[in-house]
Parts: structure tokens; C-alpha cells; sequence
């Protein structure tokens, strides 16, 4: 019966068995882009650990992930900077802010050598800085100590994890495949 199974409706069948997988995966990473899109800006204690959405600086550790010392959240989640940031300005509002929830800030983090500081955002929120540069957590990282962000070109410029040795990363248009810096 198998064998049988040839022509134009047992090739469309076998299409369709191949791109469901696709779309139920696509439908799974927009409605996860979707439920992390709201934020909260009281800073209230959010009952959930496996996503980095709305962050509160306070007090920042940081974590060793793939050779490199990395900022982090208190619960482990990577920090990242945008390279078309400034020192006074981020440049990730909207979209790009529900998928790179920006760190509400002041932050402090015990040992670290560096200079937190803050700026003020176009919606009037005050986001934490390291080094001068605004600081992001990322929604890709689904649990602490993943960087999945480090080296990505999204949002209209590159990503980096924030390292706590205080140096920019070398060559800004490319990812390195190390520790990347900010």
C-alpha cells in the first residue's frame, strides 16, 4: 500500500506533513514574542524566572558564560549593550524594546570595576548603564546563564553581552566568537 503512494496528491500530502512542523514553530516563537511584548514599569516581582521581560536593575551579579565574566541580572540573566547607543540615548524603543527589554535602572553590582550610571528613555523611564553604555536583557535567553544574543545584527545594529572587564569589543562590525565585550 505504501508503494502505491505516488502521484500528485501523495506528494502534496508529504508537503503539507513537512511545512506543518515549520509553521507550528513559527507560531510558537511569534506568540512567545507576543506574550513577552508587555512590560511593567512599577517593578514589581514578576512570578516567573524564565524570561528576562521586564527587569529591574537593583542589585547586578555576574556569571561566566562561554570563557567570558558577564554582567547579569540577579536571577543570572545575560545583560547586553547596542552598539547604536550612546552614552545619553538608547535606541531601542518599541518592538525592538518588548524583544530587548531594556534593565530599569540605578543598578550596583558588588566587585565589579566600572561606573553604572543612568539615562533617561524617550517613554520617560530611567534605564541602568554600565560604562556608559545602556544595558539590555534579552528575551531569546530563556534560562539564566545563556547568551544568545551576544553577536546578533537585529534591531538595526549589533549586540553584545556586557563583560565586566571594561573594554569595548574588538572590530564592532563583526561578532566575535568568544567573549564578545560590549
Amino acid at each position: 500500500m505504501i508503494g502505491s503512494l505516488t502521484g500528485p496528491k501523495a506528494r502534496n500530502g508529504l508537503r503539507m506533513l513537512l511545512v506543518l512542523p515549520a509553521i507550528a514553530a513559527t507560531a510558537a516563537v511569534l506568540a512567545a514574542c507576543s506574550s513577552s511584548g508587555t512590560s511593567s514599569t512599577s517593578g514589581g516581582g514578576s512570578t516567573s524566572t524564565s524570561s528576562p521581560a521586564a527587569v529591574t536593575a537593583g542589585s547586578l551579579k555576574t556569571a561566566t558564560i562561554g570563557g567570558a565574566t558577564v554582567l547579569t541580572t540577579s536571577k543570572g540573566f545575560t545583560l547586553y549593550s547596542f552598539a547604536p547607543d550612546t552614552s545619553t540615548k538608547s535606541n531601542c524603543n518599541g518592538a525592538c524594546a518588548q524583544n530587548w527589554p531594556p534593565v530599569h535602572g540605578p543598578a550596583t553590582a558588588s566587585g565589579v570595576k566600572g561606573t553604572f550610571g543612568t539615562i533617561k528613555r524617550s517613554d520617560g523611564s530611567v534605564q541602568a548603564t554600565f560604562d556608559g553604555h545602556p544595558l539590555y536583557a534579552f528575551v531569546g535567553d530563556t534560562a539564566p546563564g545563556q547568551a544568545k544574543g551576544n553577536g546578533l545584527n537585529a534591531a538595526g545594529g549589533l549586540w553584545h553581552e556586557v563583560t565586566t572587564s571594561g573594554t569595548a569589543p574588538a572590530g564592532s562590525s563583526t561578532s566575535g566568537s568568544g567573549g564578545g565585550g560590549y
